[in-house]
């Protein structure tokens, strides 16, 4: 309002510079009215009590257009196609790099109770102590009152004992078994799925899945290694504690039946008991390295599934036995 009465004002003073030119055809007549309108404006918004501190606001205007380059809407066009392009690839990627899921499957609590596990170990376990009989006893002396002999001795076979050691075994390794079992629904109670993956993975299907990857001879050989140690960690754990366990029986029953004063026997068959627990974890710890070994070499010699399983026999079976021997000859230790 303040900017439209300084105009009149100037309009009632001057009546003459109206006629002279028209107000819409004169660009300096619009330009200066334009720009005093907007000063006179700002000036009366502006409080009297501030002026002197801001002093009076400058105004400027300028009637020229905006120029845009002759390719402006090309440039739009293609980075909108670009944008368009970014957001598929993301997309793409997204899906081609999702988060894996680690799908824990665990196997019954008395699997080793199930037909065939069963019948496997029974099996084994009476051919083990049952086979040894079945040899022929050769008498290798060279006497002649021996070869002359008409009534050779009878040999009597005890039956029962391999029995007895059968059904220990059964047991044993079925204890084992079922503490596996325990250990894997403690692991993935416990630690982190990931982790509870990797120790119930089936470790020859992981080396299938691992050679169709065309890795290199030393990686593939590392990796399916270190798959096994920890595929196999839950077992010897297991065998571990089941031994231990059957070792503490042992050491109770001989202080119960033995007749030497309590002080002596206790002493003697806590250094004993000492003794067969350290033997136990220096056989497992050999076993589980060794088993992984025979796996990494077995997988890389043969066919991965086949191979990774025969290796890791071998050095589950191999592996004390080295040790042991080892040991006997270096230190003198009987393990």
């Amino acid at each position: 309002m303040a900017g439209i009465a300084i105009l009149l004002d100037l309009y009632r003073k001057n009546p003459s510079f109206c006629s002279q030119q028209s107000f819409h055809s004169s660009g300096f007549f619009s330009a200066s009215a334009a720009a005093a309108s907007a000063a006179a404006t700002v000036v009366a918004g502006t409080p009297f009590a501030s002026r002197f501190l801001f002093g009076n606001p400058k105004v400027s205007h300028c009637d020229a257009a905006a120029a845009f380059p002759e390719d402006y809407i090309s440039n739009v066009q293609r980075l909108s196609e670009d944008i368009v392009k970014n957001v598929k690839n993301l997309k793409n990627d997204a899906l081609k790099y999702a988060v894996k899921e680690y799908k824990v499957e665990l196997k019954p609590l008395y699997s080793a109770f199930e037909l065939r596990p069963f019948a496997m170990t029974t099996l084994r376990s009476f051919l083990t102590f049952y086979l040894p009989l079945l040899e022929p006893a050769t008498n290798v002396e060279e006497d002649d009152e021996d070869f002359l002999q008409d009534t050779p001795k009878e040999l009597h076979v005890d039956l029962v004992v391999p029995f007895k050691k059968s059904v220990k075994q059964i047991i044993r390794e079925t204890t084992v078994v079922t503490t596996r079992r325990v250990l894997e629904r403690l692991a993935v109670i416990y630690v982190s799925q990931r982790m509870a993956w990797k120790l119930l993975k089936d470790v020859p299907k992981s080396a299938v899945r691992k050679s169709q990857r065309g890795l290199p001879t030393t990686v593939y050989f590392f990796r399916v290694s270190r798959t096994t140690f920890r595929g196999h960690l839950l077992g010897v754990v297991a065998a571990a504690l089941v031994q231990t366990g059957i070792e503490i029986y042992r050491c109770f029953c001989r202080k119960t039946n033995s007749e030497e004063s309590d002080e002596v026997n206790l002493t003697e068959q806590t250094k004993l008991l000492g003794k067969k627990i350290s033997g136990i974890t220096i056989r497992c710890g050999a076993s589980l390295i060794f088993a992984s070994i025979g796996a990494g070499i077995g997988a890389v010699l043969f066919r991965p599934s086949v191979g990774q399983w025969i290796g890791c026999a071998a050095g589950d079976l191999a592996g004390p036995i080295i040790v042991s021997v080892c040991l006997e000859k270096a230190f003198h230790v009987n393990l």
